[in-house]
């Protein structure tokens, strides 16, 4: 039987615990913290329960499928709630527009910014939904290790189709004239760590994901879904230790062959899987030598996404004026990308984005009570050398609570009766987010696919990767998905 270390708990890591053990390995899922979940954890303090991380689940079919793999249903685990609509956004003028997942709503609602939009939102959603059909089934979960090999699973036309020459913002501008639209859609880039105006086209399928698949908030939070995973894990007979703080990997003999714990014990297995953020792996987990010296090389250029500063409130009464999730551009929406792709401090008036998931599950918050999570993006900790984290999150507490008002929120600062906030550095410190960066690698074109950090290392054999920073990608659903092909990986070298 194959023994197998797994270092972290996050969505990735018990994804490729799961498969692994499944497939006859002998796993051993190691965790640092006393919950599981890595970035998407808990907050549950004065009645009021906090996601600490992702408020919203995307693609659930992802989930299904984990799920149906271990032999189980996830939906005798986890009740979906339906978010609809979904997200708003809102501009300093006061407009705002709501995508929905409902045709219907959605095209009239469009049609206020764009009049006659219906045919070209209709060949908008077909066109989206190839590229996101053959991406899924071709590309994403695709172990490729160059390029040819990795693009020739598409024909030339199907190629020519994904929009790869063009930005975001270009390839949403072929099919929608009204610059709120194109803004709207965009602004999921940020979470891809670049701006609209630089990544592929491609991208425009994370809003088609979301109007199709529609946005989901499980009961209990997106933590209660965290829960249903851990336990499958333990189910299928991972061996799971909370509390466990692995200090570095060893090599014997040329591979990665154990792993050093904080209370002095040390581990052996024929394979190591590190769900810690691939970058931080390759700086602080390797043993000296080659592997040790690329990684700090590879660390030292990988573009990062940016990092976020958040809130988490408990407010003493039922806000209204705001839906379940609410992002607020600034006044200059190309600018604000350039400030936190480029710039050196944190901005005087960011974009920033507001969940009450309570709204959804009161269940959340004591009676007659909120929730509400703030998410401010920043720039890197790097580049905000001397910054000082005590003064920022008032001012930036300050921002949000006047923005809000303007825009017909009835908050004021006596309503938060609970706060908590995690910083760049917290988020750095609590989870081993390189750089502080809270969404991993960037996807710039020559960071996907076989460009990305492989889900191997090709110094140190028997060291794998899953997680946000390699393939394929960031996000809930590609990180599960991401977990299953580590483990793919690991029975393709091992056994």
């Amino acid at each position: 039987m194959t023994d197998v270390i797994v270092i972290g708990a996050g969505l990735g890591g018990m994804s490729s615990a799961i498969h692994l053990a499944r497939r006859g390995c002998r796993v051993q899922l190691l965790e640092k913290n006393d919950t599981t979940g890595g970035r998407a954890n808990i907050i549950d303090e004065a009645g009021f329960r906090f996601d600490t991380g992702p408020s919203l689940l995307n693609y659930p079919w992802v989930f299904e499928e984990l799920f149906r793999s271990a032999g189980s249903d996830l939906h005798e685990h986890v009740e979906l709630l339906e978010v609809e609509p979904g997200i708003r956004f809102h501009w300093t003028d006061g407009e705002s527009l709501q995508l929905s997942s409902r045709f219907d709503r959605l095209r009239d609602e469009l049609e206020r910014f764009d009049p006659g939009v219906g045919p070209r939102l209709s060949a908008w959603l077909e066109r989206a939904g190839r590229n996101y059909r053959l991406s899924f089934e071709r590309l994403v979960t695709s172990n490729a290790e160059n390029p040819l090999q990795w693009l020739g699973a598409l024909r030339l036309n199907e190629l020519a189709g994904l929009g790869l020459q063009r930005s975001i913002y270009s390839q949403l501008g072929t099919s929608f004239r009204s610059r709120r639209i194109r803004e709207a859609m965009g602004s999921y880039a940020m979470y891809l760590g670049g701006s609209p105006f630089d990544l592929p086209g491609l991208f425009e399928i994370l809003p088609f994901g979301e109007l199709n698949y529609g946005l989901w908030l499980p009961r209990g939070g997106i933590y209660g879904l965290v829960q249903a995973m851990t336990k499958l894990a333990v189910d299928n007979g991972v061996e799971l230790q909370t509390g466990s703080t692995v200090l570095r990997i060893i090599e014997n003999n040329g591979q990665a062959r154990a792993v050093e714990l904080a209370d002095g014990r040390m581990l052996a297995a024929d394979a190591i899987v590190s769900n810690v953020d691939v970058p931080t792996t390759d700086t602080q987990l390797l043993p000296a030598g080659k592997a040790s010296h690329k990684g700090q090389q590879r660390a030292g250029r990988m573009p990062m996404t940016p990092g976020v500063l958040t809130f988490y409130w408990g407010l003493r009464r039922r806000i209204t004026g705001l839906g379940h999730h609410s992002i607020f551009f600034p006044d200059d929406y190309r600018a604000s990308f350039d400030q936190l792709m480029q710039g050196n401090a944190v901005s005087d008036n960011p974009p920033f984005y507001v969940s009450l998931a309570s709204e959804t599950d009161p269940g959340l918050a004591p009676a007659n009570q909120s929730t509400m999570f703030v998410l401010i993006p920043t720039p890197v900790l790097s580049r905000l050398n001397g910054i000082d984290w005590q003064a920022q999150p008032g001012r930036l507490k300050d921002y949000v609570i006047s923005r809000l008002r303007r825009e017909g929120c009835d908050i004021e600062s006596s309503d938060i009766v609970f706060e908590q906030r995690y910083t760049p550095a917290d988020w750095r410190d609590r989870f081993a987010l390189y750089d502080g960066s809270a969404f991993g690698a960037s996807h710039k074109l020559f960071q996907l696919g076989p460009w990305r950090a492989q889900n191997y290392n090709r110094h140190l054999p028997g060291l794998f990767y899953t997680g946000a920073s390699t393939t394929p990608g960031t996000g809930m659903p590609l990180v599960t998905l991401g977990g299953r092909m580590t483990a793919d990986r690991v029975l393709q070298h091992v056994s």
